[in-house]
């Protein structure tokens, strides 16, 4: 059996062995504190959602058990930039011009009242550290404090040398350091030191774990958990391109890194690196939870934990993220909210990460803003099978959306060819079936869910600076 079989077998398991949900913890009559966790590059492999069958997450898992999971989250935006950014400001891409990562977004969206934002201006104190924002796009005004990530050491140069240690532009190596060493620890340690540290006013805490995100550089003891030549590996037929459409093919770019990668031979490498990463970041969050349940703010806590957009190892014959599939949209989503969440509950309904700007002001009691584009999952929190009827959207580039219900996967690109998986016949996403005459009805009803204003694309940097200096601007 394939690593992606266990997906759908894996979460019945993890279900089937938590029996005893129990009743969940009063509200507290003050304000409940936010522990907004963001982990980024990761996928679908940990062990709730049943990615991989040989990934360690234990407290991932951990996490899960204390609310609610849902198994079909979907990311905005398969890239970093334009993902944090609608999760943030709660608008999408198609509604702001920020469909790629060199796209600065405030000077864009000057008035956007940010989530954190929203909660300093109803008497929260928010504080940030490691990756919210994306690369240098963190905003200021969105926080009281914010805390910057120390870098990471490198391995040593022959390491870096190493063939067996890169494939094109994936990298990875083994470190021989303690964990201490680690940006990512450092971050934890600084978020751990607030959760201990007194607070005159209810806390808005963001941590952003930088892993799995590349260079997959971990401990050694990572790597140890995961011998390169047990490693299973996604299953790719030879002939998954060749119903996409030219305009997916341009995304996958099978001639790049997955070419790459096979000519080197260092897939299984990669895979035991990516592996590895997970597994670290998965420490750093045990390390969080473990740190709130002795500050004894776990009862009066809402956490949320979710990840920027997915990754591809192969699937598709594509890597990284930069695409409209399940594997680059299909992201980790963990809710706890004492007094609404009960335990160990899994939610199977497709909803996307726009939904949790509005989930965190209603379950705060904050006022509600109009300006967002999704809405609170609540109900949903409240009652996994309420009814939804909103598919999950995902938007990679101007006009380029992919939509999710509980069965299908739609694509349709700027070029108006389209793609359209059937989830109940094909989890692997293997055959387009968007030509098949029997399905048009489908596509025409998942149709006018797409957007239907999609504003051009918000200048890069790069952009802004030319226009400044042609304007004769300093």
């Amino acid at each position: 059996m394939h690593a992606r079989m266990f997906r759908f077998a894996f979460p019945l398991l993890i279900t089937a062995l938590t029996l005893t949900c129990f009743a969940p913890a009063p509200a507290s009559s003050a304000p409940p504190n936010i522990l907004f966790i963001a982990v980024d590059d990761l996928n679908d492999w940990i062990g709730v959602l049943g990615g991989h069958p040989q990934v360690k997450t234990p407290h991932l898992d951990r996490l899960a058990r204390r609310g609610m999971v849902f198994r079909r989250a979907y990311c905005a935006a398969p890239a970093c930039n334009p993902s944090r950014t609608a999760l943030m400001t709660g608008r999408r891409p198609s509604r702001t011009g920020i469909y790629h990562n060199p796209q600065p977004w405030r000077p864009v969206l000057k008035e956007a009242v940010t989530l954190s934002q929203h909660f300093m201006n109803n008497g929260y104190t928010a504080l940030g550290g490691g990756k919210i924002y994306h690369g240098s796009f963190n905003d200021p005004a969105s926080w009281d404090h914010y805390e910057n990530a120390p870098p990471s050491p490198k391995p040593a140069p022959a390491v870096l040398k190493d063939p067996k240690s890169r494939s094109g532009g994936i990298v990875w190596g083994e470190l021989d350091v303690p964990d201490s060493d680690m940006s990512d620890y450092k971050i934890v340690s600084w978020a751990i030191d607030e959760l201990k540290r007194k607070h005159d006013k209810p806390l808005f805490l963001a941590c952003g774990i930088y892993r799995p995100h590349m260079p997959w550089q971990v401990p050694r003891k990572y790597y140890d958990l995961y011998p390169a030549g047990k490693v299973v590996l996604p299953e790719v037929p030879k002939d998954d391109l060749e119903d996409v459409p030219p305009a997916g093919q341009r995304v996958a770019k099978p001639q790049g890194d997955h070419a790459t990668m096979l000519e080197t031979g260092n897939w299984r490498r990669a895979v035991q690196a990516y592996l590895a990463s997970i597994t670290f970041a998965d420490a750093q969050v045990g390390r969080l939870l473990d740190a709130l349940d002795e500050s004894g703010r776990r009862t009066n806590t809402v956490i949320v934990l979710w990840g920027d957009h997915g990754w591809h190892l192969g699937e598709k014959e594509h890597w990284r993220k930069f695409a409209l599939w399940e594997e680059a949209t299909r992201t980790p989503l963990i809710v706890v909210a004492p007094g609404v969440t009960d335990e160990a509950q899994v939610c199977e309904t497709p909803v996307d990460l726009l939904n949790v700007y509005p989930t965190l002001v209603d379950l705060c009691g904050l006022p509600a803003r109009q300006d967002l584009d999704g809405v609170s999952l609540r109900p949903l929190l409240e009652n996994p099978k309420t009814a939804w009827e909103r598919p999950a959207l995902t938007t990679h580039g101007r006009n380029n959306h992919a939509l999710r219900t509980a069965r299908w996967r739609f694509i349709q690109y700027a070029d108006g060819s389209r793609e359209l998986y059937d989830h109940d016949a094909d989890p692997m996403e293997w055959r387009n079936v968007a030509g098949d005459p029997g399905n048009a009805e489908v596509m025409a009803g998942l149709t006018a869910f797409l957007p239907t204003d999609n504003v051009p694309d918000a200048p890069t940097r790069q952009q802004r600076r030319r226009a400044r200096q042609d304007a004769g601007a300093p």
